[in-house]
């Protein structure tokens, strides 16, 4: 998968309620160790601005477990498809309607709402390093980033 997406310039996270703040630090790890423009958005506000840039070129990661907000997430990425950008989702293993809205899709095991946060970025860690890799990047010392233990 890495190698399909590695030569891409931007991606787009989608996630709605806890599934938000994953998808920005999914954004955050992408562009800081492979160098590829990436930003997190909240699902819910994409008609407000980010629906604009959406196209083919653009991979959106959605970040979809079963929850609360699971349908209107979903809403969400038929939306992106409308727009012929591609999709790459994070769902909940057993889940059937997100595979036939995706082309990839990283599956995390059921567990409580609170905590598919701590499933949920596993996946788009290893996404970034894999195509930080494939990039030719060096994922050990990522240019321009200081560990924050060692800067005052």
């Amino acid at each position: 998968m890495a190698r399909r997406y590695a030569d891409r310039q931007s991606f787009f996270f989608i996630g709605r309620n806890l599934s938000y703040p994953t998808a920005l630090e999914g954004a955050l790890k992408l562009k800081e160790i492979s160098y590829i423009h990436a930003e997190g958005f909240p699902a819910g506000e994409l008609k407000h601005g980010p629906i604009a840039m959406l196209d083919p070129a653009i991979p959106v990661l959605a970040i979809a477990p079963q929850g609360g907000t699971y349908e209107k997430l979903v809403s969400n990425v038929q939306e992106v498809r409308a727009r012929r950008a591609e999709v790459l989702a994070v769902a909940t293993e057993g889940d059937e309607e997100i595979p036939a809205l995706a082309e990839e899709v990283f599956y995390i095991p059921s567990t409580l709402e609170a905590l598919t946060p701590v499933l949920a970025i596993i996946p788009l860690q290893l996404l970034a390093y894999h195509i930080a890799v494939e990039r030719g990047c060096d994922v050990d010392q990522p240019r321009n980033l200081a560990k924050s233990v060692t800067v005052e």
